[in-house]
């Protein structure tokens, strides 16, 4: 028997961009399709007062702006809808959640800003598509495009042009290149002759970026991504061609010569900086470990039924000496985030965190791993409900403190949800109208601006019996932060007990049978319950967002 609730609640979820495989080219996918990334101190002695004061500013403010991580962003995309968002999205980060999502207005223009967390490429997600775009912290940039092909193709100008300008013609260059060579024939040919080919490959690319170089003069950074991405190119075509000859071979043992190896050697000159901003080098890594892990997992796994993968690997890690502790985390938290899913158990998500706070090193990369916990799963069942600065239309703060004593039910919503009134708001409504009487609704708005707040909530949730609030600054906003609220997740849920505490994991689903089953519970009240429609369990419709791909992949780049 299942909730009245569930029945009506059948809408497909749309997912953003939680977790990204980063081809960053054309070849680099083709290649993987075969088989499967101080400052000094400033003073000034002996000078008049006057100048002294003047001059001490002008280098603390100089300081600042050379120290800025604030990427200033604007543009226009012609065609475009006021439904649609851009996100920005760090390409070579573990978690990969947006820093940014800026919405357009009805002719399509748009500005924000937002902080990068180091220089690098980043992922620019629009309408269900990405590709790369490369940005330095203190860059002040205008995009433009169509929207029947951004961001497929786009026109930078200010700061990010000549960077950009260099890895539009480099990509390009790589495409018209890959798509000349005959990999299967790469792949299953003598090895002397296949290293001979790979060389050239690896000559002629990097004889392009030099051209390229020269034409657009990019900054030193991006030109030494672009050098240790040809290098992940070719390493992968390397792991790729072992992998086949394996196969093709019959034998486990097969190896290749020594003139192989230490031409990977020669590549894998610069191992931590690649690992660090090519999740492609990642991969390359991991696929190497492959056949090792797979014997240990066995070993470790053999009858047990309650492990989960990023345990084993954090184990198996500990005993590589030869894997630096810096690429040890990059891999281990590429593993730990494909455990973390909606509606994986509790038990699973509490080893997930406890790996995160144990085995992680890097800080940066343990921050972020936890964001995308919180995210993806919500906030901790038991830990008090943070409070979060909130306004109603009115102008006056709202505390969620005036719910203790009562459960209540956090929905986080914005007016540029697609499907909300359709799918979410019917839902809602019955659900509002059932357990009402035995406990509060606050419906957080997340639009960017309090207008649109009282607009939306006015029309979109009148006749509902709650409290209508607005986090300011919309996904920016103290309460979004605090309870890992992203575009990519709304609408939302989130239920709270009497005491003040979180009862449940964050629901993207009104109708799920755990979010009556909780409800029920807080409340002391009995959801009327259906028969299931046959009708409506068509093979394949999944209404669980765990039944949903965890780690949705990004579209095709240029």
């Amino acid at each position: 028997m299942k909730s009245v609730f569930l029945k009506r609640n059948n809408k497909t979820v749309r997912k953003g961009s939680i977790s990204l495989s980063t081809g960053f080219i054309k070849f680099s996918k083709k290649i993987n399709s075969v088989n499967q990334q101080a400052v000094k101190n400033v003073f000034l002695r002996n000078i008049k007062i006057e100048m002294k004061k003047y001059l001490l500013l002008f280098i603390i403010t100089a300081f600042v702006m050379s120290c800025s991580k604030k990427v200033e962003v604007k543009g226009k995309i012609t065609g475009s809808s006021p439904l649609e968002r851009i996100e920005f999205v760090e390409a070579s980060g573990v978690a990969t959640l947006p820093l940014a999502n800026i919405g357009l207005d009805k002719n399509g223009n748009f500005t924000g800003s937002f902080e990068a967390p180091k220089d690098g490429m980043y992922v620019i997600n629009y309408a269900g598509k990405q590709n790369l775009i490369y940005l330095e912290g203190g860059q002040k940039l205008n995009i433009s495009g169509n929207s029947m092909t951004f961001p497929n193709e786009f026109v930078v100008t200010g700061d990010a042009k000549k960077n950009n300008d260099f890895l539009q013609a480099s990509q390009k260059f790589l495409g018209e290149y890959g798509s000349k060579i005959n990999i299967q024939q790469l792949m299953s040919g003598d090895e002397k002759e296949f290293l001979k080919s790979a060389q050239k490959i690896e000559a002629d690319i990097n004889k392009n970026v030099e051209d390229v170089a020269q034409k657009n003069n990019p900054s030193k950074g991006i030109l030494e991504w672009k050098k240790n991405d040809v290098k992940v190119t070719i390493l992968n075509l390397l792991a790729n061609y072992e992998m086949t000859q394996r196969q093709m071979s019959g034998n486990p043992s097969f190896k290749v010569s020594k003139a192989f190896k230490d031409y990977e050697t020669k590549l894998e000159g610069n191992k931590d900086e690649m690992v660090k901003t090519i999740p492609l080098y990642r991969q390359y890594l991991l696929v190497k470990l492959s056949p090792d892990f797979q014997k240990y997992a066995e070993a470790k796994t053999k009858g047990k039924t309650d492990v989960i993968t990023s345990e084993i690997f954090a184990q198996f890690l500990k005993d590589k000496k030869d894997i630096s502790e810096t690429a040890k985390d990059y891999l281990l938290a590429f593993v730990v985030a494909q455990d973390i899913h909606p509606g994986a158990p509790a038990k699973n998500t509490e080893k997930v965190k406890k790996i995160i706070d144990t085995d992680i090193k890097d800080a940066g990369i343990k921050a972020d791993l936890n964001k995308m916990q919180i995210a993806i799963n919500g906030l901790k069942v038991g830990d008090a409900a943070p409070e979060a600065a909130l306004v109603k239309a009115d102008g006056k703060s709202y505390q969620l403190s005036e719910n203790k004593g009562k459960p209540y039910m956090l929905f986080f919503y914005a007016s540029w949800n697609p499907y909300i009134s359709e799918a979410t708001v019917p839902v809602l409504k019955e659900v509002v109208n059932f357990y009402k009487s035995k406990m509060n609704f606050v419906f957080v708005n997340v639009d960017d601006t309090k207008d649109q707040f009282v607009k939306t909530s006015s029309a979109l949730l009148k006749g509902i019996p709650g409290t209508n609030v607005y986090g300011e600054k919309g996904l920016e906003s103290d309460i979004a932060k605090k309870y890992g609220v992203y575009g990519f997740k709304l609408p939302c849920f989130v239920i709270v007990d009497k005491d003040g505490k979180i009862a449940s994991r964050s629901f993207v689903n009104l109708g799920e049978q755990e979010v009556v089953t909780i409800l029920d519970k807080q409340t002391g009240l009995s959801a009327p319950k259906v028969q299931p429609n046959p009708q409506m369990m068509q093979p394949g419709i999944a209404v669980d967002p765990s039944a949903q791909p965890a780690n949705p992949q990004p579209a095709p780049t240029k």
